[in-house]
């Protein structure tokens, strides 16, 4: 796990397995790692990436008009639940919607909380595919190009299938919700 963090605090890229799907990471407020995120999925820099934090203190850090309906739809969701906040701050800019908002999931995954809390700050969680193909629901289902593009791959839950994204719900600045995945 060690080697894994020192991946990341010097800006590294990792191959991961979260509390959904097989994911690429990285510091989530270091630019030039995200930048290498778009690269090895050869993905638009116009679409944003979700990140994980390890709990909620972590999250009202980065998203300063937190909204306290969150709370109650994090402790009620029965799986992985990503929200969309408004008005991030201090993440890398190429990972923050157009309108400056950003998908952010409190993991439960033991590893994932251990790598946040190993680099003390949100790790990108993008899945672990070519921009525009299928995500991968296993190890082995990842493409070869992904895994030559990365730093390091943990070697965790190699022969576990994962193919449960996340639900996706929306906050928007007056505290409406928005339903993107179910």
């Amino acid at each position: 796990m060690r080697e894994v963090v020192e991946t990341l605090k010097s800006g590294g890229t990792i191959l991961y397995p979260t509390d959904t799907i097989w994911g690429l990471g990285c510091d989530a407020t270091n630019e030039k790692a995200c930048q290498k995120i778009l690269d090895i999925k050869k993905r638009p820099g116009n679409k944003s990436f979700v990140i994980l934090v390890d709990d909620f203190p972590m999250l009202q850090r980065y998203i300063p008009e937190f909204k306290e309906v969150c709370y109650d739809l994090a402790d009620l969701a029965i799986k992985p639940l990503t929200i969309i906040y408004p008005k991030a701050k201090g993440l890398a800019r190429s990972i923050l919607a157009e309108d400056g908002s950003v998908g952010i999931r409190i993991t439960k995954d033991p590893s994932c909380i251990k790598l946040i809390r190993g680099l003390r700050k949100p790790i990108v969680s993008t899945s672990a595919n070519l921009s525009g193909k299928k995500s991968p629901v296993n190890y082995d289902s990842i493409s070869s190009e992904i895994k030559n593009g990365v730093n390091h791959i943990m070697k965790e839950r190699l022969t576990e299938k994962m193919n449960t994204p996340s639900q996706i719900i929306k906050i928007g600045i007056n505290g409406d919700i928005e339903i993107i995945r179910k």
